[in-house]
């Protein structure tokens, strides 16, 4: 008995798949009509504001305000864009700020790099590159003169912030995350209780607290500068959701793997370092890059305790009677820079859950 060999099934063309989706009854296509208008004329309006009617130029200020209605101003941002950047930097060295954030973008770009995914290599590299942005952005080494803390701003500070809390949070995760793991259950519960403490606060509260109350309770040697203590209150909070995650990825693991490792006589660091940890974090991987992007979004909270980064150089740099108008332009511009930074890190967690087939069966 011969086999029947099925006849391939032909592929529905463009158009016919078009209409199948979008058009297959009355009601269908009502509806994609209604929504299809509704989209182009939203994004012709786009188009038209953002483009076609827009003012460009540094010295359009003139040409903006009697076309306040015509289209967007770009001109606000070709002339205060050192503002957005740099915030209070003095003039003259800002092209130190400027380079300290491009040893940052590079580091990040570095980071993908696969030859730097080693428990030494990449701890190494951000240290490096947090190291080189800080001597640049502060001065007072190799012939650089000193600008204190107060003086930075802009992106400058934001990217500041975000990588020391980055770089002290994720070791203290890992430790509190091992700690919730103990198998001695005071220890165990303790950090529980710390945990849940910290992560049923509000980020602006423990902010507030890190940088007004606490300099009433501690000696004055280690009262420090105002930036710092809410770098720190920021790493702990950031530490306290991070730990649930990476504990999340050690659950996932099998316990046989733990148990395997004793019977080998792996000690527990080597267990924890060449067994646990590694599969904890691909296992924790989409939950951690969503975690970090939190992280760069939310430093936009420290505009309210009185620091001058990238939001608030925003706001300043259309605060004057000059460019008050072009306020809406301002924030286009200061979204479109949160929106790089945010895009670029999703864009690197989903080739990371690509290339570890993080979630595939």
């Amino acid at each position: 008995m011969t086999d029947v060999i099925p006849a391939s099934v032909p592929q529905p063309s463009f158009a016919e798949s078009l209409k199948g989706r979008y058009f297959s009854t009355r009601r269908d296509t009502i509806v994609s009509i209604v929504f299809a208008t509704l989209a182009l004329w939203l994004g012709w309006s786009l188009v038209s504001w953002a483009l076609v009617n827009a003012t460009f130029g540094a010295g359009q200020g003139d040409v903006c305000r009697e076309n306040m209605h015509g289209g967007a101003c770009w001109s606000i941002v070709a002339a205060r864009w050192r503002i957005v950047l740099f915030g209070l930097y003095p003039f003259e060295e800002q092209w130190r700020s400027g380079l300290a954030c491009a040893i940052m973008v590079v580091v990040a770009i570095l980071s993908c790099v696969p030859w730097f995914w080693s428990p030494r290599r990449l701890p190494v590299l951000w240290v490096a590159g947090f190291a080189a942005f800080y001597i640049l952005m502060r001065g007072g080494l190799f012939g650089l003169p000193e600008v204190t803390e107060q003086n930075w701003g802009g992106l400058a500070l934001t990217v500041f912030i975000f990588a020391a809390v980055v770089l002290l949070g994720m070791p203290l995760a890992i430790v509190f995350a091992l700690l919730r793991r103990s198998e001695l259950p005071w220890i165990a519960r303790t950090m529980a209780l710390v945990i849940d403490t910290v992560r049923s606060l509000p980020l602006l509260s423990i902010m507030f607290t890190f940088a007004i109350v606490l300099p009433f309770v501690l000696p004055g040697w280690a009262i420090g500068d105002k930036l710092y203590r809410v770098i720190v209150g920021y790493a702990l909070f950031f530490a306290c959701y991070q730990a649930e995650i990476i504990r999340g990825g050690m659950q996932a693991l099998p316990a046989g793997q733990e148990e395997a490792a004793k019977a080998l006589g792996m000690t527990y660091w080597q267990r924890i370092g060449y067994i646990i940890l590694p599969q904890a974090f691909r296992n924790a991987l989409p939950p951690t890059i969503n975690q970090i992007v939190i992280t760069f979004k939310e430093t936009s909270l420290v505009t309210i305790i009185g620091f001058f980064d990238v939001m608030a150089s925003g706001r300043a740099a259309s605060g004057t009677a000059e460019w008050n108008f072009a306020t809406i332009e301002m924030y286009v511009f200061v979204g479109l820079i949160f929106f790089v930074f945010v895009f670029s890190l999703s864009r690197y967690g989903a080739y990371l859950e690509r290339r570890l087939r993080v979630g595939t069966r």
